[in-house]
């Protein structure tokens, strides 16, 4: 028989294991059981630990989001790639800046590598970081294309070489799922509970309004990993979803 707070756990909701210690992810774990069962492993932690990481989280019964924005040449990419096929992960993701055949070659492999019972794991391509704006676009990276339409240019790419979806800022959820089947997964970092720190974060959005734009998926990190009680503000967003 579930609790009252189990009841409250939302499948959409990601938690971010973004920390260099195995023992504060596995505590943050623990603090969250019941309420979340999705983690996303990025940088920090793979690369203190790296499947070490993944078998925590599933050791607790939880998915994998692996968020390691794969970006070279494509046949490292797509080597990789195969690698990762062989751990249970729910989804993984690639640069799309990597280029069209980068993402494809990617695709083929994930498509044609022997599971042995695994499931597929889902492929997202990362747009635009949610740190960058329209100037540090422009003036840094020299691109041409508004962000907006280099956002859409980006996820045309992903889709054409056969990526599930895109990981893209708030701001951008309701023009792709607008340009999109609704099968193509968008998955959403930035997100700010009112009363949070933006960060580093430029383009955020808080959780229901990006749900409530189209998102399949919500990556919240620092508002609950840095709460000084991560249960009680993982439940204050979860009960602000079902408000």
């Amino acid at each position: 028989m579930k609790n009252k707070a189990d009841s409250l756990s939302d499948p959409r909701l990601i938690a971010a294991l973004d920390t260099s210690s195995l023992d504060a992810a596995q505590k943050l774990i623990r603090q969250l059981q019941g309420l979340v069962d999705f983690y996303k492993i990025g940088f920090e932690l793979f690369t203190a630990f790296g499947w070490k990481a993944a078998e925590l989280v599933r050791k607790s019964g939880g998915k994998i989001f692996l968020d390691l924005k794969l970006h070279d040449i494509p046949s490292t990419v797509s080597k990789t790639a195969a690698v990762i096929c062989e751990h249970e992960i729910e989804m993984f993701t690639v640069h799309t800046l990597g280029g069209f055949e980068m993402m494809q070659q990617v695709c083929e492999t994930v498509e044609k590598r022997p599971r042995g019972g695994k499931k597929r794991p889902r492929i997202l391509g990362v747009t635009i970081l949610t740190s960058h704006t329209q100037e540090s676009l422009s003036k840094e990276m020299g691109i041409g294309r508004n962000l907006d339409e280099q956002v859409l240019h980006l996820a045309g790419l992903a889709k054409k070489a056969g990526l599930d979806g895109v990981v893209s800022s708030p701001q951008e959820i309701s023009l792709l799922r607008a340009g999109f089947p609704k099968d193509f997964l968008i998955v959403t970092p930035g997100i700010r509970p009112q009363g949070s720190p933006q960060g580093d974060q430029k383009r955020t959005y808080a959780p229901k309004e990006a749900l409530g734009a189209g998102a399949d998926f919500i990556v919240i990190g620092r508002p609950i990993t840095a709460a000084e009680n991560p249960r009680k503000e993982t439940l204050n967003i979860l009960n602000s979803l079902q408000r």
